[in-house]
């Protein structure tokens, strides 16, 4: 079972929304294409029923991943506690710096890279590390170049 926050399951639905909402207009394509004639040298139509295979393969992905997934919100008690827990933005001093970055502890990475927060997996050895730990504590995280060491400032 995968766990995720609200957040990431509401972007799965929404993605999903969005494929069932395309799904008429792949249709009108495919036979606005056919109507054009020869079916073996359409590329429009060739097109779009590829097209159309991979979103309702992406759809039948998405129905079974929305139906295995256990949704978990890290923030109240968690925050309260001062325990990292999946959905915690913590605030992070790697071990030898005076600067503070943010981490959002995340189910799946979006890959929004315009956030204020650094998005971590909870699969991830950083994600590994946080999940669980402290406001205080210092982790330690395997990066390919040596352990490296971040103290947990804060939880947001």
């Amino acid at each position: 079972m995968e766990i995720i926050t609200k957040q990431e399951r509401e972007t799965l639905e929404a993605r999903l929304r969005a494929l069932y909402e395309n799904r008429q207009v792949l249709t009108t394509r495919i036979q606005e294409a056919r109507e054009l004639g020869d079916l073996k040298e359409n590329a429009e139509y060739h097109a779009a029923r590829e097209l159309q295979g991979q979103e309702e393969a992406e759809i039948r992905r998405l129905e079974d991943r929305l139906a295995k997934v256990q949704v978990v919100e890290g923030g109240g008690a968690s925050k309260e506690a001062g325990v990292v827990f999946l959905g915690s933005i913590v605030k992070l001093r790697e071990e030898g710096s005076d600067e503070d970055e943010l981490y959002r502890l995340v189910g799946e990475a979006s890959g929004d890279m315009d956030s204020e927060y650094i998005e971590v997996t909870v699969s991830s050895p950083m994600g590994e590390a946080l999940m669980k730990a402290s406001v205080g504590e210092t982790i330690a995280v395997r990066a390919p170049r040596g352990v490296k060491r971040f103290l947990i400032v804060e939880l947001l």
